[in-house]
């Protein structure tokens, strides 16, 4: 299987710091794959919120994602300040995808990237419905 591949755009138009607890390190000894995923999807309603809506309802539908892919570039580990930095990319009928870059706020080292593939739901149908055009809109604006 070939690895996973992410271009990161040298503008990135949303970043948060998250802190690596000791709940996210595994026995080895550094930042877990579910952790990963536990940090960015954090990062992810963060960003939500830097545009004014709660994921459960952004401009009245709730979100799902639809998938999500990451490539590790080195460890990350117990107590390191974790910089995710985050681009709305691809804008679909339905969605887009959001692109992150995890570096160590300190080193400035790259821990990971990837992307999270979102799909605006709704909310009595629970099927894929367009993108509201003012999200639409204000993705557009952070390109």
């Amino acid at each position: 299987m070939p690895r996973l591949q992410f271009e990161v755009p040298a503008r990135l138009a949303f970043a948060t710091e998250i802190q690596i607890y000791i709940s996210h390190v595994n026995q080895g000894g550094h930042l877990d794959n579910a952790q990963l995923l536990t940090l960015v999807s954090e990062a992810r309603v963060r960003f939500f919120k830097s545009l004014g809506y709660r994921e459960g309802d952004v401009a009245g539908h709730p979100i799902v994602v639809a998938d999500i892919g990451a490539q590790y570039k080195s460890e990350g580990f117990h107590g390191e300040t974790m910089r995710v930095a985050m681009q709305p990319t691809d804008l679909n009928r339905y969605g887009f995808d959001l692109l992150f870059l995890m570096s160590d706020v300190d080193s400035g080292r790259e821990v990971a990237r990837g992307k999270i593939g979102v799909v605006f739901t709704d909310r009595q149908t629970r099927r894929a419905t367009p993108m509201p055009e003012g999200v639409r809109a204000q993705l557009m604006a952070l390109a």
